[in-house]
């Protein structure tokens, strides 16, 4: 299939306003047949500017004298666009004194072997007129009323050594291409500005939502003044009833988004930004899980808030994977109709054009490099993977995870916290276990700081803060502390644990 088709059948995929932006690929390919049209008009057919526009070789008994190309392609910033044009290294024929206007040679270099690279080119009088211009070649002076060089007064003699041909064909090319990359860039700032103001709304609504056990009149903060750590409870009382929070709800939400690891992988095998493929296919399994969950009931949303959040969450993730399909297709696009120019016109490879798709940090304007991969800086980010960083950075550390607090032996919630001189913290259960086995280092830095513990080490602060973030996940974490300090209890009593038995 024609990267034409595909390129329409791509773009067909994504939203409308992402199609209006696109790069007109058919267009330019027109554009590509009119410059092939335009060089051969002056004589530098593909097969010619491919010979001419090649160094000599440098090898072999005849190697050229002279390195440098007999025509230079060469794209200068003329105003607000770009100016291709080729330059030409000539010397005058005398033999061709009588034609209209001077016909021109690239020079050939002193060697035998570049002799064959002589060739006349029959430039138009008009095309000679603005090259000579283009040139700065001296001349008579034309008549008042004419700003061109008259070529009946030009002398063949007195040619430079180098004659610029300014290329219209070529001109318009990169003209439409770089106008189409601007507006897209100005298009995508406005989508950048649009989606950070819906992820802030976002991030206000969630935190709506998801509120802690202290935004309840029932929540009653533990001292060390007032309270005594073998006392502390927790309500049994479901917060999302108690405070029509849902809290533990977009805590199991961000749990399996995390899980996913949809547009960016951080595990040990893979690191780096997702291709779109496997993007996608992630995306999609998150959803069906996510949507599987609802169904069940595994996953309640009490909070009709709440399902509004969900579904602007969901949306914002679809809005990256089509920045990201976009950015996939316009790139491909555009080093596509490059490289078609280059082959079709037998011209040099043009450097990277501006894209709004790869932007510095901290940058809210489009940005800097295109196309080829291998040239991409180190400090640019795409697009598509800062707008992921923005939602995970705003939006995840709404909810704490449960990870970030949880004791490093048992691998649970670290209730009623303890922490150790040596600044690590561990809950009490495993603390105490560890003291009754006669442990006294440390089992992470190995300092001498366990057997000296006591209620004094108890972490008021973080106790208040678990008792508010994780309100079911502390009320199980406290049964199970209290089941295994009635068995560790009764063993030492030597009574059987097995459970009761009905005779």
């Amino acid at each position: 299939m024609h990267f034409s088709k595909k390129y329409a059948e791509l773009l067909l995929t994504l939203p409308p306003e992402l199609r209006e932006s696109a790069v007109q690929y058919r267009q330019l390919k027109k554009l590509i047949h009119q410059i092939v049209a335009e060089l051969d008009a002056l004589g530098l057919s593909p097969v010619v500017l491919h010979r001419l526009a090649r160094p000599p070789h440098d090898k072999g008994k005849h190697r050229d004298l002279d390195p440098l190309p007999r025509v230079i392609y060469e794209l200068t910033a003329v105003a607000d666009h770009l100016e291709p044009r080729l330059r030409l290294r000539l010397h005058p024929d005398p033999s061709s004194s009588d034609q209209p206007g001077p016909s021109t040679s690239p020079a050939p270099a002193p060697a035998q072997s570049s002799s064959d690279l002589t060739i006349s080119l029959p430039l138009p009088p008009d095309v000679l007129r603005t090259a000579l211009i283009s040139s700065s070649v001296p001349h008579p002076h034309p008549p008042a009323d004419s700003p061109l060089v008259p070529t009946e007064h030009l002398d063949p003699t007195t040619l430079p050594a180098e004659l610029i041909i300014p290329l219209a064909s070529d001109t318009a090319f990169f003209r439409t291409l770089t106008d189409a990359l601007n507006s897209l860039a100005a298009y995508l700032v406005t989508k950048r500005a649009d989606f950070e103001t819906t992820l802030r709304a976002l991030s206000h609504d969630i935190t709506s939502v998801a509120r802690p056990s202290s935004s309840t009149s029932s929540f009653h903060p533990y001292s060390p003044f007032s309270s005594d750590p073998a006392n502390i409870s927790v309500s049994s009382r479901p917060l999302a009833i108690s405070s029509r929070s849902d809290l533990d709800t977009w805590r199991q939400i961000f749990q399996l988004y995390m899980e996913a690891d949809i547009f960016q992988g951080h595990q040990e095998r893979f690191r780096g930004e997702r291709d779109v493929e496997d993007a996608e296919a992630r995306l999609n399994a998150f959803t069906s899980e996510l949507n599987h969950r609802l169904s069940k009931g595994t996953i309640k949303l009490r909070v009709k808030q709440s399902r509004i959040a969900l579904k602007t969450f969901l949306d914002l993730n679809t809005f990256i994977l089509d920045m990201r399909k976009f950015q996939h297709v316009t790139a491909e696009a555009t080093r596509k109709i490059l490289k078609k120019h280059a082959k079709r016109t037998a011209l040099p490879l043009a450097p990277d054009l501006t894209s709004p798709f790869v932007v510095t940090p901290g940058s809210q304007d489009s940005a800097l490099v295109l196309s080829r991969p291998s040239v991409r800086s180190s400090e640019t980010l795409s697009l598509s993977l800062i707008l992921v960083q923005a939602l995970t950075e705003t939006l995840l550390p709404i909810v704490p995870h449960i990870d970030d607090y949880s004791c490093v032996i048992c691998t649970g919630l670290a209730f009623k916290p303890i922490r150790l001189r040596c600044s690590h913290l561990f809950c009490v259960r495993c603390l105490v276990k560890l003291q009754k086995r006669g442990e006294k280092h440390c089992p992470i830095c190995r300092a001498p700081t366990v057997l000296s513990a006591d209620r004094s080490n108890v972490d008021w602060a973080l106790l208040n803060f678990m008792k508010d973030w994780f309100p079911l996940e502390a009320k199980k974490k406290l049964q199970q502390n209290e089941r295994e300090a009635a068995q560790e209890e009764m063993q030492e009593l030597g009574w059987d644990v097995r459970g009761c038995v009905v005779m």
